[in-house]
């Protein structure tokens, strides 16, 4: 059987996009070894000078001015990318990105970030005869990720389809895929076992996330400190170096009960490990923690996707935001069966939250199946199907 090649196309405008992309890569490698999976992050490749320059500045806004991010949001929610943006992307940043395509040859390209999206439609729109697929990798659809020349979108959940069939796009070419995950996430170890091999105690255990860049606010962890004696707790702060160094440096966490943990590979194995995560909400680490049926509680929302990734797993039962201290009391409380320490009334989570309508697996195997053929993978085209806003249960497709 030839190979197939699949060139996976993101942007470093945080962690998730790219994230989402060799999660996917790595599915699509797991699912049939016969396809060839490259991620770039195309911006990055093309300016190699310039790229690190605007990526701080991006990182600097969301830190110091998350409302900005969210005001330009909004404004643009409705919109996809105009052709005159287009343009000026192209001949500023991409000039060369049909050069990288012709090198690189490849049977189909998927985009897991807007930019790279619109580039890749404007050389379909001038000729370029590759099928360009869509990943959205959060649980809203923003209009900069609609174009004409997309050939299939992959999205979150059936709201999202929705979304996308109310701004115009067909129905056939939309599929409830679930945002992918890295088979490392596909399935779920004991955790006694787990908590060995990491070197931890087998006791109540929280994972705290600061995302990829590592945010954490002083009065949260002022307020962990205060459960050390009775909850492990796991702190992992990404990329941000200092706040890692903080952390390990700071007199109330200076117990036996409390590792801080820098970039890791092995977040799969921590979840695994916990009871509890605690997280910003961006899409990929809400949805790793979907795949592993852990409850979350959700602190720091970037205004925009973020909030509406908080909004619906709130909705479905699988987290809650973390809006006071009380509420962390509560659920440290809970999962350590401390009752006597919480005496107060709050609307409880399930501690095992019903995750059975999302199988991680399935986004991977629907674009497996449709580089094998197109024209009759009977899976993707029922999803296709599905009915506007209905609850889909993966598991009728196994």
């Amino acid at each position: 059987m030839p190979f197939k090649r699949v060139l996976i196309l993101s942007e470093g405008f945080g962690s998730g996009h790219t994230q989402a992309a060799h999660a996917l890569a790595a599915g699509l490698q797991k699912v049939d070894p016969h396809i060839q999976a490259k991620v770039l992050e195309l911006g990055s490749v093309l300016n190699p000078t310039l790229a690190p320059w605007i990526l701080s500045a991006y990182r600097i806004t969301v830190t110091t001015s998350p409302a900005l991010v969210g005001l330009f949001y909004r404004k643009k929610y409705e919109k996809p990318v105009g052709r005159l943006t287009r343009l000026a992307l192209h001949k500023l940043f991409y000039n060369h990105a049909a050069g990288v395509i012709r090198q690189m040859e490849p049977d189909l390209i998927i985009c897991t970030h807007p930019i790279p999206g619109a580039i890749i439609s404007r050389l379909k729109a001038s000729g370029l005869d590759i099928p360009l697929y869509t990943l959205i990798t959060d649980y809203d659809a923003h209009g900069s990720w609609i174009s004409p020349e997309v050939d299939r979108y992959f999205v979150s959940t059936p709201e999202v389809r929705s979304l996308l069939i109310q701004r115009g796009v067909k129905p056939a070419a939309i599929q409830v895929s679930g945002i992918p995950v890295h088979p490392e996430f596909w399935i779920r170890q004991d955790k006694a076992s787990v908590r060995r091999e990491l070197g931890l105690k087998n006791i109540p255990t929280v994972l705290i996330m600061g995302g990829g860049w590592g945010i954490l606010k002083d009065e949260l962890i002022e307020r962990l400190s205060q459960w050390k004696k009775n909850v492990q707790i796991v702190c992992c702060m990404g990329s941000n170096e200092k706040l890692v160094a903080k952390l390990r440096n700071h007199p109330g966490l200076q117990h036996s009960n409390i590792r801080v943990l820098a970039y890791t590979r092995e977040i799969s194995k921590w979840m695994d490990a916990s009871d509890l995560l605690i997280t910003k909400p961006g899409g990929m680490t809400c949805t790793e923690g979907l795949a592993k049926g852990i409850p979350m509680l959700f602190y720091e929302c970037i205004p925009g996707q973020e909030d509406k990734n908080r909004d619906y797993f709130i909705k479905i039962g699988c987290g809650n935001e973390l809006t006071s201290t009380e509420i962390l009391d509560f659920w440290f409380a809970k999962i350590s069966s401390d009752r006597t320490a919480y005496t107060g009334s709050y609307t409880e989570l399930r501690r095992s939250p019903d995750t059975s309508f999302y199988r991680p697996d399935l986004c991977a195997r629907n674009i497996a199946d449709l580089l094998e053929d197109p024209a009759e993978s009977s899976l993707a085209l029922e999803l296709s199907r599905q009915a506007v806003g209905q609850a889909v249960n993966y598991h009728d497709y196994l």
